[in-house]
């Protein structure tokens, strides 16, 4: 089986947030697999050079574009083993950031259509194409508008899986983009039933023209078909339910281990998990916490923003830290309101919490291997990376019951003798200070903390057991468009 990976960013090379960590081992353990695997992505500025010894495989590659052609190189590297098609173009990106631009939309396009210009002259014949989130849905559209076009193109015949990292960032567009760049006619068209307008997002693009479309976690799969989680599109999603569904993501087990990791104080693994306690020392010491095993330790690492719903925590530990004992560390950016809100819980417990408003990876290491307990009360969340790292660190997680969080952390009960972490429902200040109160309590059963960690840190969340679920997926798309070329029509 040959797949073609198409993503905007990808570890090592260029990472903005969860894509990237995909990217980054998804097609690694698919080889592992037994599958063929190439990714492809835009050579941004933002990729790290140092990284690559990339060779050029085609020069000027002519890419039909409004108001004249416009032109790529393709590159081809090997990381951590697998091969990368590199599109290179310095009008769409030389930029200083992958992200964040008025013509993202145009950028993304020109990606897709650059690939499929250079595909008759790679040697490279995929079975499958593998687009994720918005960006690389044009893919999809431009092959559905050549099927229906009768276009024999090199890549017509692949079967089409599209994954939704993110549902709520769509890549929106207009009546007028659509006409400039000779979107219509069969690639807008919804299905029966849906307001026509639907189409109209790259995102609706992805959903509307793949054979199989997933999400990164079973319960998100089921979420993203209801008006509340399902940012607009849940009509179309409820349409093409048949060929959606969810595989929960995993971490790189070598990466992320804490018997290697050269960010942490201590090495220990779930053997020897006493050890952890020297990580906890340290970082109350970098932090400027008192040092006392006795007190619960909480950590966050994320992105600040309402979503992770961080102003819970804040407005939650405001009112516990006044009749409880224990201590908050949080690293992350985002919005400034948020922290504000972060740095004024700290100046009133100078004693109890500290903030760091950086990216700092190796800091947030030394928060898994340190923290108790790690919190994630998201509003929604896809699948979630935190909580995966936390277990396999042995820092609890304390999650809200939504997306992958739900899917990934079994709540405790009273006596410790089940689960790995502490489960809350509710998206509000009191149920997670409920919760975290619950955690306190359960803090004081020594041997029983000790034992959710050990059941936490022996899970399984590693790619290999979700790169077999998509080698299934794989195979079934290939099926749906084998099956939609007897029928001459699109796979439904």
């Amino acid at each position: 089986m040959d797949v073609l990976f198409a993503t905007v960013e990808m570890s090592p090379l260029a990472k903005v947030g969860g894509l990237g960590d995909v990217a980054g081992s998804l097609p690694r353990a698919l080889r592992d697999q037994g599958a063929h695997v190439r990714i492809a992505m835009p050579m941004h500025s933002a990729v790290d050079r140092t990284l690559l010894t990339p060779r050029k495989v085609l020069d000027n590659v002519k890419v039909p574009w409004p108001g004249g052609d416009e032109h790529a190189d393709i590159w081809m590297a090997e990381v951590r083993g697998v091969p990368v098609y590199l599109v290179e173009n310095a009008r769409f990106f030389d930029r200083a950031n992958v992200y964040g631009f008025d013509d993202d939309k145009d950028r993304f396009l020109f990606y897709c259509d650059a690939l499929l210009a250079a595909a008759p002259h790679l040697g490279f014949r995929p079975s499958v194409i593998h687009a994720q989130d918005w960006h690389s849905a044009f893919l999809l559209t431009r092959l559905a508008g050549m099927r229906s076009a009768g276009d024999d193109h090199a890549w017509i015949d692949a079967g089409r899986v599209y994954t939704i990292h993110n549902l709520a960032l769509q890549g929106n567009f207009d009546a007028g983009f659509a006409h400039h760049y000779h979107i219509g006619g069969t690639q807008l068209a919804a299905l029966p039933g849906l307001d026509g307008g639907i189409a109209y997002s790259a995102m609706a693009q992805g959903i509307l023209h793949a054979d199989r479309v997933n999400t990164v976690s079973d319960t998100y799969a089921k979420e993203i078909l209801t008006p509340e989680y399902g940012a607009g599109l849940d009509p179309l999603l409820r349409a093409r339910s048949a060929v959606v569904s969810g595989i929960v993501n995993g971490i790189d087990y070598e990466e992320f281990n804490p018997a290697t990791d050269p960010h942490i104080s201590r090495h220990y693994s779930a053997d020897t998990i006493g050890d952890r306690i020297e990580n906890k020392r340290a970082l109350q010491s970098a932090a400027g916490l008192p040092q006392d095993d006795r007190v619960p330790l909480f950590g966050v690492v994320t992105r600040l923003f309402a979503q992770k719903g961080i102003d819970l925590v804040a407005t939650a530990f405001d009112a516990m830290l006044s009749t409880h004992d224990a201590q908050l560390a949080v690293l992350g950016t985002g919005d400034e309101a948020v922290h504000r809100t972060l740095q004024a819980l700290e100046a009133k417990y100078p004693q109890k919490v500290k903030i760091w408003l950086d990216f700092n990876p190796p800091l947030g290491q030394q928060i898994y291997a340190g923290c108790d307990c790690f919190l994630m009360p998201s509003r929604y969340e896809p699948c979630g990376l935190g909580q995966l790292i936390s277990l396999r660190y042995g820092a609890v997680p304390l999650v809200r019951k939504t997306g992958g969080l739900a899917d990934t952390v079994q709540d405790a009960d009273a006596a410790l003798q089940f689960g790995t972490g502490f489960v809350f429902e509710e998206a509000n200040a009191h149920a997670l200070q409920q919760a975290c109160e619950r955690a306190i309590a359960a803090f004081g059963n020594e041997a029983g903390w000790r034992a959710m960690q050990e059941r936490g840190m022996r899970q399984d969340w590693s790619w290999g057991r979700a790169a077999g679920k998509y080698v299934e997926l794989y195979e079934a798309a290939i099926a749906d468009q084998r099956q939609a070329r007897v029928h001459g029509g699109a796979a439904e």
